[in-house]
Formats: structure tokens, C-alpha cells, sequence
């Protein structure tokens, strides 16, 4: 009789070690039938990485030096404002440049490893400001950012410290 339940037992323990092994075998071809590979079964470089990016978000995939990017007005709005992207080192911002030459700073974004300030000054004005601040590096410096606009677009420059405090 014990050897019986032992053989049993053995069976029980072979028939969920195949069970187990067969499933993990399906998933894993039906994660190949769906992308081609198992997600987890090749790591991508930083080029592959910058091209799935720019892929799901329709951008280029090295934005490279800073640079503007159109964005398609919103229905209702007034066709005095253009909106665009203006990228720079600290980050980038989404500006209005108005028909009258003024500037108006929509959004802004920080870069990886910096920090937008928060005293902004956004316009409508002829010159916006903000202050990218790198996030853990005191030695590092501030970036001191002014926006205008130009016939081509929006343009950031770095510019001094005008700060007396």
C-alpha cells in the first residue's frame, strides 16, 4: 500500500511539473507570436531605446541642440498665437508667439536631472523667463533662461544672473 501512495504521490508531482512547464512554454511563444520577441528576452541599446521613443511619441528621435517643434493650434483658438516647443538644456517649454512680437510661455518641462524654479515670469511680455536648476549637483550651475520671439520661432538663450538676492 505505501508504495502504492508513494507512486502516486511521484505522478502527482511529475503531472504538475509538466503542467507548469507546458504553460510557461505557451506563454512564452505567445509573447513571441505578438511582438516578434519575448519582451524580456533581449535588452534594447540607447538607440533602440531613443527609436521606440520617438515612435510612440512622434518626435525625432535625437533632439539634439535646442530646437523648436510646431505644434497644430487647437481648434477655437485665435489665430493670432502660434504655439510651438522650444527645447534647451534644462528642459523645454510650450510657447505662444503672438502676432504683436510678444511671448507667452504655455508649459514648461524639465530635463532629466534638473528642476524648473518657480518664480516663472510666463508673459504675454516681449521676453519670458524661467530658471532651470540642476536637481542634486551644487556645483552645477543655475541656467537662467530668456525666451522671445523670433520670425522663425521661439528661441531660449542662457543669460546671466540678474538675481541681487
Amino acid at each position: 500500500m505505501r508504495k502504492w501512495r508513494n507512486a502516486v504521490v511521484t505522478a502527482a508531482w511529475v503531472a504538475v511539473g509538466t503542467a507548469a512547464g507546458a504553460l510557461g512554454a505557451w506563454q512564452l511563444a505567445g509573447s513571441d507570436a505578438e511582438g516578434g520577441a519575448a519582451a524580456h528576452s533581449r535588452p534594447l541599446d540607447e538607440a533602440a531605446v531613443r527609436r521606440a521613443l520617438a515612435r510612440a511619441s512622434n518626435t525625432p528621435a535625437d533632439p539634439g541642440p535646442p530646437s523648436t517643434a510646431k505644434e497644430p493650434a487647437k481648434p477655437g483658438s485665435p489665430p493670432a498665437a502660434e504655439r510651438s516647443t522650444v527645447r534647451f538644456t534644462g528642459g523645454s517649454a510650450t510657447v505662444e508667439c503672438r502676432q504683436d512680437g510678444t511671448v507667452r510661455l504655455v508649459s514648461w518641462s524639465p530635463a532629466d536631472g534638473f528642476h524648473i524654479d518657480d518664480d516663472v515670469e510666463r508673459g504675454p511680455a516681449a521676453v519670458a523667463r524661467l530658471e532651470a536648476e540642476p536637481a542634486d549637483d551644487d556645483e552645477q550651475p543655475d541656467l537662467h533662461y530668456e525666451i522671445h520671439c523670433t520670425q522663425v520661432g521661439p528661441r531660449a538663450k542662457v543669460v546671466p544672473d540678474t538675481d541681487d538676492d
